[in-house]
Order: structure tokens, then sequence, then C-alpha cells
């Protein structure tokens, strides 16, 4: 795909996320309605769109083992990678090393990712399984160190701790109606059209509306790029331009996935940081201020870098 195809596909993107950095620094709407937009998102809109969209794939084609194992493997190799670099660097403690790798690692599906995806590639399909690898596997790590290496004594200890929050990552909506849409498809259950219908309407809404909280979001927050430190920005080059690369060259030249996975693949590992970092963070009262300086930073470095990478890999 050419420069200017690329940056085409992208005008409703930056359309939707620009009008609500717009109206919030304009404070034609209050920087604070991002949650409710956000939570609209999140709880309703993606899951609809997840859950139809699923339901109606075919499987077999949805879950291409070499493509999901190849960035499986890259995966591994940057939590590694983050990991010990974070370690060289002198962050001991696990919790903010657990904080880094999600930073590193974990890309933003629900508010970043699905509206991009449907925008270029009209599906968000291949997002799929990498989001249930990244719940089951990835957030399961990350969750395990935050709940085992936070100090003082609670209810139940560190163990229940630990199944509580491993079930409630389970029980997000997202991954409901991913496990939904699977469980019916390979069951050949019928579902009633009307529920399909009013699904697809309702899910239609996601992409906008997500990118639009997140517009608000970053426009009330503002950007102090001069204090962006050494790590903020190792962290960002790493996630925004480092971890696409390993996906590319571990799933391309080493495993030999081609065609379209491999492109879908290398977007996927340039998509932001998660918002859920800066929850855990707050959650955990580790490494906030960090935190929420990555996840507004590697979300305005991604939407700059999106034409580059369809450019390259389309």
């Amino acid at each position: 795909m050419g420069g200017a195809a690329a940056l085409e596909k992208l005008v409703p993107v930056m359309a939707a996320f620009g009008a609500g950095v717009l109206l919030a620094r304009r404070k034609a709407v209050p920087a604070e309605a991002s949650k409710a937009f956000s939570d609209y998102a999140f709880l309703l809109a993606v899951p609809c769109y997840l859950f139809g969209n699923i339901y109606r794939s075919d499987l077999a084609a949805l879950f291409d083992w070499r493509a999901l194992g190849g960035y499986a493997a890259a995966a591994a190799l940057a939590v590694t990678a983050v990991a010990l670099a974070a370690v060289a660097h002198g962050t001991r403690e696990p919790r903010a090393v657990a904080l880094r790798v999600m930073a590193g690692v974990q890309v933003n599906t629900a508010y970043f990712a699905v509206p991009v995806f449907i925008t270029v590639f009209g599906t968000a399909a291949p997002l799929f399984p990498v989001l249930l690898f990244q719940v089951c596997v990835l957030s399961l790590v990350v969750i395990s160190l935050m709940e085992l290496g936070r100090p003082g004594p609670a209810a139940g200890g560190p163990g229940r701790r630990l199944v509580r929050a491993v079930g409630a990552s389970l029980a997000t909506p997202l991954v409901l109606a991913c496990n939904a849409g699977i469980l019916l498809n390979l069951l050949s259950v019928q579902v009633p059209g009307v529920a399909l219908d009013a699904a697809g309407f309702v899910g239609d809404s996601a992409s906008p509306v997500a990118l639009f909280a997140l517009g608000l979001h970053l426009g009330g927050l503002g950007l102090d790029v001069r204090g962006t430190t050494r790590e903020e920005l190792a962290l960002i080059g790493f996630k925004c331009l480092a971890f696409p690369l390993l996906a590319w060259a571990v799933c391309g030249p080493l495993l030999g996935v081609g065609g379209p996975w491999l492109a879908y693949l290398v977007l996927i590992a340039a998509m932001p940081t998660p918002q859920n970092l800066f929850i855990f963070a707050q959650r955990y009262h580790v490494g906030v201020d960090l935190c929420a300086s990555l996840v507004i930073k590697t979300s305005l470095a991604s939407l700059l870098l999106l034409p580059l990478w369809l450019h390259v890999v389309t």
C-alpha cells in the first residue's frame, strides 16, 4: 500500500481521534466525559462487535496456528528483553519489572487496535486470537507478579488474591464475548437473527466511540514532551518500533508466515501500550506517573507511525 493510500485509510481514525482532542482542548466537551465513552466502548460496543464477528467467523481460518505461534514467540522474546533491560538498569522490584514488561509487549486492543483494524481492513477478526493470548497468558503473568509481590498483609494471602485477580481478568466483557462467540460457533448454536442484528448495530459504534474517547482523554491530559525521560524513550521506542520489527523477523523470515497474516501481526505489535497499564499501576501503587506517561506517548507515537507500518507491510 502506498503512502498516500495508507494515509487515506487512516483519515477516519484521525478524524474521530482528532475530534476528541480538539473538543477537549476547547472544553466544548469535558475531558472527564471520556470515561463514560470509554466505559460504553469497553463494556458494550466492543464486546458486541467481537461476539457477532467471532460467531460468524470461520474459526479454522481465524486461528492460524503458525502465525499465532510466531507472535507468541516474538512476545516471549520481547518479555525477556524488557525484563533483562529493566533489571540491568537497576529496576529490581518484581512489580515494577512486570509493569515495564506490560508497557513494552501488551497492546491496546479495545480502544486502538479494534477501530484501526475495522477502518483499515474492514474487520477486527485477526485481533481475536491475539486478544485471548494477551489476556489469558501475558496479563496473567503480570497479575501474578503484581499480586504475589504486593507487600503487607491482606485478606486470604497472596494465593487467594491471585485467584481473585485471575478470575477478574478472565471475566472482562471482551474475554467473555470472545469465548461466547467461539463456544456458540463450535457448537453450531443458532443465535436469533434479531440478537445478532442488535449486536451488530451496537458494535458498529465501537470504532468511532473508542477513538473519540481516547482523543478526549489525551486532549484533557495534555502532553509534556520535554519531560520525557530516557527510560520512557526506550520503552516507547521498543513498543512502537522494536517489537513490530521483532514480530516481523520471527513470523516472516524465521517461520515463513506470509500474506495478510504477516501484516496483521506486525500492525498488532505496533499498537500502543494498553490503558490497563495505568489501571494496574494505580491499583498496586507502583510507577503511576511513568505508566500514565507511557500510555499517552505510545498512543501518539503509534498513531504517527501507522502510515509507515501500513506502507511497509501492506
